[in-house]
């Protein structure tokens, strides 16, 4: 009890409170949903006939992570709709709340100024207008302490959902003015924008880039100063290929020798593993290295592919290896080691020369399996490659 008060004391003479939900300013509140809110509704249990062009008819799918799609909803008639609207009248400025199924805890506020009616997996949050700012209360929702809050209202619910009972209960850190929250809620947005922005000038950026990609790799895009036919060879005429160490992930740990697990390959958008500077974050093997057979062993500029994966796209997801220190490096179970057998591609070359339309194709081709995609070493090895001269390679960089 004394280490409470001294730690409320000294919170105090810092201008804050410790509360439920945190440590919040003296002169805010924790505010209830049921309190903030002059109604609380869902939606429809009893789905109507999709039928008419008169209505909107809004659910879970059309409430997005903050904003309202209604690109797929579907419309009802006007009969329909009024017995709905009669008891779930959502209006422009509610706050729209997924309760059930997969997006539950997904919030929008409603845009529009017609009539929609709710299915029951949706439910609306009016709050008293001239003291709570739904916006504000939107981006409470949206936070991850907001979307934990949601988490902790189902647990122990056998289906995935939110009830309104749960719903009334949800609490939130709340300035005293509105001004305030609309303050608040306004500078959010324009942080929202702003990553909104750099979203989609990072797409057009790797928009490009793949473009680019695809035009130097192939030769349909020739740089200055070269020219010429290139070849094309079978992988199995630049690499010996052979398997990884078998170990599974619980045999891990962080001491012993560096090992390459094919999960790491496969979840990463990584094209090469350089073992100087990511050593320490490399999963580690305790093994006596005379148990690993050398074509195990990575050296630098092998490429490492996985040989299985739950879709065809993945079968060509491969790393190139940085290690010319030659500190020891196992490559692991699921893995296909790529050890050249001449000296015509690039170490840099390789980690874009297999990302191309054509090579993907092959890879998807020569894959098996319905749950999982897996490719054969022999299989690998027909799969054709465009050799361009080494001077072109380092060229062709994509940066």
């Amino acid at each position: 009890m004394e280490v409470k008060e001294s730690n409320a004391r000294y919170l105090r003479t810092t201008g804050y409170k410790q509360t439920e939900v945190g440590r919040i300013p003296m002169d805010w509140d924790v505010i209830s949903a049921f309190d903030a809110c002059s109604k609380i509704q869902d939606g429809t249990h009893f789905s109507p006939r999709i039928r008419g062009n008169d209505y909107f008819y809004v659910t879970s799918k059309n409430i997005r992570f903050g904003y309202l799609d209604m690109s797929t909803a579907s419309r009802i008639d006007a009969a329909q709709h009024q017995a709905i609207y009669r008891r779930c009248d959502v209006k422009r400025g509610d706050l729209l709340l997924t309760k059930d199924g997969a997006n539950t805890g997904n919030a929008a506020l409603n845009t529009l100024d017609d009539e929609f009616s709710l299915l029951s997996s949706v439910a609306f949050l009016r709050f008293h207008q001239g003291k709570y700012d739904a916006t504000y209360f939107l981006q409470q929702i949206l936070s991850s302490q907001g979307q934990r809050q949601i988490q902790e209202a189902m647990a122990g619910n056998a289906i995935t959902r939110l009830t309104l009972e749960k719903i009334n209960k949800l609490r939130f850190p709340t300035p005293p003015t509105k001004t305030e929250q609309e303050a608040i809620a306004e500078a959010l947005s324009y942080a929202d924008a702003l990553i909104e922005s750099v979203s989609r000038l990072l797409v057009k950026k790797s928009q490009i880039k793949q473009g680019a990609m695809q035009q130097l790799l192939t030769g349909k895009t020739r740089l200055t100063g070269f020219s010429g036919k290139w070849a094309v060879k079978p992988l199995g005429d630049l690499f010996n290929f052979s398997g990884g160490f078998s170990a599974s992930r619980d045999k891990l740990s962080t001491e012993g020798y560096c090992y390459l697990h094919y999960g790491d390959i496969h979840t990463s958008n990584k094209t090469v593993v350089d073992v100087r500077t990511e050593y320490q974050d490399i999963p580690k093997l305790d093994i006596s290295l005379k148990k690993v057979s050398s074509v195990s062993l990575l050296d630098d500029g092998d490429v490492v592919f996985v040989d299985a994966s739950e879709d065809d796209e993945g079968t060509s997801k491969h790393v190139v290896i940085r290690n010319p220190d030659q500190i020891p490096f196992v490559s692991g179970l699921h893995t296909i080691v790529a050890k050249s057998k001449t000296d015509e591609l690039e170490h840099q070359y390789r980690r874009y020369c297999f990302q191309t339309h054509a090579v993907k194709a092959q890879f998807r081709f020569f894959a098996v399996g319905t749950k999982v995609s897996g490719i054969s070493k022999t299989n690998i090895a027909k799969i054709t490659l465009p050799v361009p001269s080494v001077p072109e390679q380092p060229t062709m960089w994509v940066r």
